[in-house]
């Protein structure tokens, strides 16, 4: 079995809208949250600092862990079913606020584009399900 860790951020601003963003991997995509895989000896809070940074722009400060999401994926259902084996995904959830930088797209990386979206309106996106998890674990859903 394979694990990737992996470090994500719930980010929502005063105008009660949330920082998403757009997952665009080989053929599938939906609005997720900023984060992504720890690198070798990484701390998580680090790391998501780091993702977030990467994928919007945007500096943020940690407020909080909110959760860790432990889920496992058959081989048959990964996106590189290349390893023949499941993948245990373990994906560590903090609240974090924006300290800086500016709105922008991500390139050449696992996400093509950042946004704002009122909190209402989530439920229309195409979404991964860790949105969901996310707004769960911070008391927004």
């Amino acid at each position: 079995m394979d694990l990737r860790v992996a470090a994500y951020a719930v980010v929502v601003d005063t105008r009660e809208r949330i920082l998403l963003a757009h997952w665009n991997e080989n053929g599938r995509s939906g609005w997720t949250l900023p984060g992504g895989g720890l690198e070798a000896g990484e701390d998580p809070e680090k790391a998501a600092r780091r993702e977030v940074r990467e994928e919007t722009g945007y500096r943020v400060k940690l407020c909080g862990l909110l959760g860790i999401h432990s889920r496992v994926i058959p081989a048959s259902r990964r996106i590189n079913r290349g390893s023949g084996h499941p993948l245990h995904t373990l994906r560590i959830v903090y609240r974090a606020e924006v300290t800086g930088g500016k709105l922008r797209n991500e390139v050449d990386g696992s996400t093509d584009r950042a946004e704002w979206f009122p909190l209402g309106s989530v439920a229309d996106l195409r979404r991964v399900k860790l949105v969901d998890i996310g707004l769960r674990m911070a008391g927004l859903h």
